[in-house]
């Protein structure tokens, strides 16, 4: 008999992947959390029925979201990582020497715990002694921070359940108030393709923009997203994605990656004209 995975992306649209076995299925205060082993993705992650990552993808997202920021920003030294219990944005941040302090809060421990057994290639980084996990709302963990941070990274679920009040005005209002003069704001953005996601999309940047003098949109294609197009969102009180991109110096660390590169980077924020139509609309 074989075992399929199913994620509905509309009610017209499944992507399905199959499935050698479930290494694990719980729940916690906050959501149904299950891990799967497949042939073709490796282990992946699901949130209440949703694909969060797989390990064969992970990284196009993971480094996507970290190294476009850290690429920009001269000399980041405090981060703020709001979700991102997989540990995976973690992994790629703790490839930089010169950052300090790393504060990251998850809502949902057991999503730590699994990920720390299961899917110890993205949880790797979780025990550097540069981090601090602080397990509670990240709402609220924002709210009383002020010009401490240099760069937050909002690796959130969706719009929805646990996720929800990470997309909101007041959030991104707090995400201001706790950056530093020239911080960065980096948060993922849902996919433009799909009506619903789309509107996820527009309500994201509208309330990014009303918040940051600089907001900008880039895009990397993850094949086990929703239409595989994804979006994230750029917000800087001072450092223009494009402009203030420093290539020697970020060339000059040697880092390897598997997706992003510099010129890759100028590249991502060159969108299509629907996505470029989507955003115009709300801003």
């Amino acid at each position: 008999m074989e075992l399929w995975f199913s994620e509905r992306h509309t009610s017209n649209v499944k992507l399905s992947i199959r499935v050698d076995r479930q290494l694990y299925s719980g729940k916690s205060e906050y959501q149904r959390i299950d891990v799967f082993d497949s042939l073709e993705f490796g282990r992946f992650l699901v949130l209440d029925g949703y694909m969060m990552l797989t390990e064969k993808d992970e990284f196009i997202y993971h480094e996507m979201i970290t190294h476009v920021p850290m690429a920009v920003h001269p000399q980041v030294k405090d981060v703020l990582v709001i979700g991102a219990g997989d540990g995976g944005v973690i992994r790629e941040l703790a490839r930089y020497p010169e950052i300090g302090h790393i504060d990251m809060v998850e809502i949902d421990p057991l999503v730590v715990e699994v990920c720390r057994k299961y899917l110890p290639l993205t949880s790797c980084s979780l025990d550097d002694p540069r981090v601090q996990i602080h397990y509670e709302d990240g709402l609220k963990f924002v709210r009383s921070r002020a010009d401490a941070y240099d760069l937050i990274i909002v690796d959130s679920t969706d719009p929805f359940g646990p996720g929800e009040g990470l997309f909101t005005r007041e959030f991104y209002g707090n995400c201001y108030k706790a950056l530093k003069e020239d911080g960065i704001l980096v948060n993922q953005h849902e996919s433009p393709y799909y009506p619903e996601d789309a509107m996820a999309c527009q309500r994201a940047h509208k309330n990014i923009v009303q918040s940051f003098p600089i907001s900008k949109v880039y895009q990397a294609h993850i094949p086990t997203y929703p239409s595989g197009h994804w979006l994230f969102g750029f917000a800087s009180k001072k450092y223009h994605p494009l402009r203030n991109l420093d290539e020697g110096r970020w060339n000059q660390r040697g880092l390897t990656c598997r997706y992003y590169t510099t010129t890759l980077h100028k590249g991502a924020f060159y969108i299509p004209a629907y996505v470029e139509e989507l955003l115009r609309d709300v801003e």
